[in-house]
């Protein structure tokens, strides 16, 4: 093999309590919010800047509640806060997990690509006369150039011819 970014083993043991952790993380987490491609479009964004004045805002609304409409829910706003800084850094720390997860994936998808080209170039070259052209051939279908869609299509019907 020429190339190996990575060579990686869990056990039956580690990946069961990985599982575990998940379900755990799915159970407690239950109550996060999915939101439709239309939904974030419509939503308001806060930026460093934006974040800055909703803190300015918590204080002066906490210390002015009397300015506020009656159902302008203080108690709510501040709760929406404090999980915001509850929440950010554990979406930090599954983020660069989630990271490192797809960088492995991708480690092992190259591997395992680069290890089959190289083998599949010696096949091509060693492999003649030793029986092997039908394994060749399929997987030579990878290099096809011809589109999906046109093997999958029938014949056309013959024509009648004019007369």
């Amino acid at each position: 093999m020429s190339q190996n970014r990575i060579d990686l083993e869990l056990s039956t043991e580690a990946l069961a309590a990985v599982d575990g952790a998940l379900g755990v993380l799915e159970l407690h987490l239950a109550p996060l919010v999915g939101l439709s491609p239309d939904e974030r479009k419509g939503l308001s964004r806060m930026g460093d800047k934006s974040e800055a004045f909703c803190r300015q805002a918590v204080v002066a609304f906490t210390e002015n509640p009397d300015v506020l409409p009656r159902n302008f829910d203080l108690d709510a706003y501040r709760r929406d806060l404090a999980m915001l800084d509850t929440l950010r850094p554990r979406l930090s720390k599954m983020g660069r997990l989630f990271e490192r997860m797809q960088d492995t994936e991708t480690a092992l998808g190259s591997d395992l690509m680069a290890n089959s080209l190289e083998g599949y170039a010696v096949l091509k070259v060693s492999g003649k006369g030793a029986g092997l052209e039908s394994l060749r051939q399929m997987l030579s279908a990878r290099f096809s150039r011809n589109p999906r869609t046109a093997a999958a299509q029938p014949d056309p019907a013959p024509q009648p011819a004019a007369a």
